[in-house]
């Protein structure tokens, strides 16, 4: 359907240059006079003849350039559409005004050249500025024009919205972990999840990967989002969008947030800093584990299988049943056996939980 709509284009185009262009690049400079050729009715059909013909060649290259636009204003968000024709419209309308100043000065390659010059820069250069600037702008439409509007009162209305009511933008990472089903499963996490486009390409590039276990866990990452869709009831909504001007999935993610005044959801150390860094709010199901395991203080005791040594010297480590570390000073000599010890500090981060402790008594070990 749309090469036929592009060849009737063609012909069209062609017949309305036959007529019009026709005589004056064959007739009138070869000094020919035609009567058949003078007939406007038989130029407008070589023309479009002619056109016609050409389509046989270029009509591939224009359907793959107009599915090539339609894929990319598709997958384009709405703002930066919006904005980029902003920009183009008043980049034109100053190449109108400046051209028409131009057209008074009596020099036929100024008053020629120069008003398309001005045409292709000036409507190019207000397109990328309302393109690049459309955060800026949005931001400036969204004051409604109030000049005293502090960031102080724009944040406030952002922390009004309650958090249950805002996107949940899921990362690669926490869609691999698989975790997160099961906590939309509870209830623990509401509101609508957002699952970039992005994200999509790097899950599907990692479960095409010639590695097997990258593979495995990308085609994981897959069934898991299957899951969510499928089994769980909570609203998941496919972002299209795309920052082309952003080369890392992370740096995406932080700008898609932005955007949508969403959360990040992740279990990436480094993504969960970047976007504190950035006033991104960000839930990390990692601090969420660490949150649910239980308390261990200073003094308690534990019973522990020392595992393997540790970093330093004469250390030995162990885990308990959720996987928490627990690194044993002396506990090199007890490795392979069941011990008591005694809790002597806990650190924990985003990373993860880390439990230090010390033998309670060498005469207790199994």
């Amino acid at each position: 359907m749309l090469k036929r709509i592009i060849q009737v284009c063609f012909l069209i185009v062609g017949g309305t240059l036959g007529v019009f262009l026709l005589p004056e690049l064959v007739l009138i400079p070869f000094n020919l006079d035609y009567a058949l050729l003078n007939n406007p009715y038989v130029t407008a059909i070589l023309g479009a003849i002619i056109f016609y013909a050409a389509t046989f060649w270029a009509i591939k290259y224009v359907v793959n350039f107009i599915t090539w636009a339609e894929d990319s204003l598709v997958k384009a968000p709405v703002t930066d559409i919006l904005f980029g024709a902003l920009g183009l419209i008043i980049g034109l309308i100053t190449a109108f005004l400046l051209g028409v100043a131009v057209n008074d000065i009596e020099i036929p390659i100024v008053n020629t050249v120069v008003p398309i010059l001005l045409t292709l820069i000036l409507g190019y250069l207000g397109f990328q500025v309302g393109f690049t600037k459309r955060d800026e702008l949005v931001q400036l439409f969204s004051r409604g024009g109030s000049a005293k509007r502090t960031e102080e009162s724009a944040a406030k209305e952002v922390s009004d919205v309650p958090a249950s009511k805002r996107h949940k933008i899921l990362d690669t990472s926490v869609i691999i972990d698989g975790r997160i089903a099961d906590i939309c499963q509870t209830g623990f996490l509401d509101g609508e999840i957002v699952i970039p486009q992005f994200v999509l390409g790097e899950l599907q590039h990692i479960a095409d990967s010639s590695d097997a276990l990258k593979r495995n866990r990308g085609r994981r990452g897959l069934d898991i989002l299957k899951r969510i869709q499928r089994d769980i009831p909570i609203q998941v909504t496919i972002y299209e969008g795309d920052f082309e001007e952003i080369q890392e999935v992370d740096s995406k993610l932080v700008k898609l947030a932005k955007v949508l005044n969403g959360i990040v959801v992740t279990n990436d150390f480094n993504l969960n800093k970047v976007c504190d860094l950035q006033d991104v709010q960000v839930l990390n199901i990692n601090d969420l584990a660490n949150a649910v395991k239980p308390v261990v203080l200073p003094g308690e005791e534990l019973h522990v299988q020392m595992i393997k040594d540790g970093k330093e010297q004469n250390q030995g480590i162990a885990y308990l049943d959720d996987g928490t570390m627990i690194v044993v000073e002396d506990g090199k000599n007890f490795i392979g056996k069941h011990i008591d010890v005694i809790v002597t500090s806990v650190l924990q981060t985003s990373a993860g939980r880390m439990i230090f402790a010390k033998p309670k008594s060498y005469e207790k070990a199994l």
